[in-house]
């Protein structure tokens, strides 16, 4: 037998931690590799982790609620690989056969207890953090994990002791929160988990990214008449919807194959472009707000594209996106244009170089050949990285962009 850790797994590219939402197993239950075992809540996405190892849940140290580091243990799981033998050919006791009474701790061999001493210091990232949030000593926690680690639990105890014993209120794994109000009226919100998740993506994208922006404005009078035309026939065909936003996406795809300099990422003072143009959109699910990926959306018509925005839509709607639909984007596009907007600047989707907002389409007159006439126009907003990207580059992508819109017309193809 042989007791092994299962860690909160990389959820994500940039991603750094995730939110236990429910756990799917308990202790004593038999798994076996690859069962799903917890849900975690990771960059506005719910996600299914599987187990690892065949085996045994021993103790689960993750709480719900709790936002656990990627590589943190949340929990211990018994399996039936043998222990290591040591010189003498003594067999490694197993820890779940290990007790925090003094009289085990007394009888027990130098090797057992060697192993015991370095279980209670091994602590987390969590458990660290938290202690020197609250000026804690960690010699003076008991801890109650496997082998007397201390855990985020032991530690929050310690502060309600020494804070006479008032209750954490454990945060709530729900999207809708609880509200309070003060004596003179004022609404307090607590923050939810996708909120938070958010937050944090906004602030660091606005923290290390410096934002520079440019708009143009686009004539989609021909796109516009197209879609109309065949829109209605299109559904029927083929049982989902040719929306305006799938030939936004088109003109982007094909824009960002020709100038890939905004296909690209910072990291560690290089630049990464990468070769695969996966386009993040923006999905929306009553007040969640999801942002999954087309991908290789260079490859795909417009049929095909229209055809993936409707599954994602759907999956977000019925909670089924998974980590692998969210895992990816090299470049972000928002239809801000649904909400009435003309006029927007976005923040750039950490760690992309860009992202652009497709605004409403308006009607309105525009002077063609000196005289007035009604077209269907629409402002598109780019935000970009000012480390990885210059105006010129950005003014020639949109050229692009603009160019491949108004050439959209009744004889394009969209298979």
């Amino acid at each position: 037998m042989s007791i092994k850790e299962i860690v909160m797994p990389k959820l994500g590219e940039s991603v750094t931690e995730g939110t236990i939402t429910s756990w799917l197993v308990k202790n004593g239950d038999v798994i076996q590799k690859y069962d799903p075992i917890v849900e975690v809540m990771s960059d506005k996405v719910n996600a299914e982790v599987p187990s690892t190892f065949t085996g045994t849940i021993t103790e689960i140290i993750a709480e719900e609620g709790d936002v656990i580091e990627v590589g943190e243990l949340i929990a211990y799981i018994e399996t039936e690989e043998k222990e290591s033998v040591n010189k003498d050919q003594t067999v490694t006791k197993p820890l779940e056969e290990e007790t925090l009474s003094e009289s085990h701790i007394t009888s027990s061999n130098k090797e057992d207890s060697k192993e015991e001493t370095n279980m209670k210091t091994r602590y987390s990232p969590a458990v660290l953090h938290l202690a020197q949030e609250h000026d804690i000593d960690l010699k003076h926690i008991n801890g109650t994990g496997l082998g007397g680690r201390i855990t985020r639990k032991d530690v929050k105890q310690y502060i309600n002791h020494l804070d006479n014993n008032v209750t954490v209120p454990k945060e709530s794994k729900d999207t809708h929160t609880e509200q309070t109000y003060t004596e003179n009226g004022d609404t307090i919100i607590p923050v939810s988990n996708v909120r938070k998740s958010i937050a944090n993506q906004m602030v660091q994208s606005t923290t290390e990214i410096p934002h520079a922006w440019m708009t143009i404005e686009v004539d989609v009078t021909g796109m516009v008449k197209y879609r109309n035309k065949i829109k209605e026939t299109f559904k029927q065909q083929e049982g989902y919807n040719l929306t305006y936003f799938t030939f936004f996406i088109y003109a982007v795809a094909r824009a960002l194959k020709e100038y890939p300099e905004l296909n690209s990422t910072w990291e560690k003072d290089q630049i990464i472009q990468r070769n695969n143009i996966h386009i993040s959109i923006a999905v929306a699910k009553e007040n969640e707000l999801f942002v999954p990926v087309i991908k290789n959306a260079d490859e795909k018509s417009v049929q095909g594209i229209a055809k993936e925005i409707t599954e994602l839509a759907r999956k977000a709607r019925r909670d089924e996106l998974t980590i692998s639909d969210m895992q990816g984007g090299t470049f972000t596009v928002n239809n801000t244009g649904t909400f009435g907007s003309v006029s927007s600047m976005g923040i750039i989707n950490y760690p992309q170089a860009a992202i652009l907002q497709v605004e409403s389409i308006v009607k309105r007159p525009v002077i063609i050949d000196d005289m007035f006439a009604a077209r269907d126009m629409v402002n598109l907003s780019l935000s970009l990285d000012h480390r990885i990207l210059d105006g010129l580059i950005c003014g020639r992508f949109l050229a692009r962009i603009k160019e491949i819109l108004e050439e959209i017309d009744e004889d394009t193809k969209i298979i």
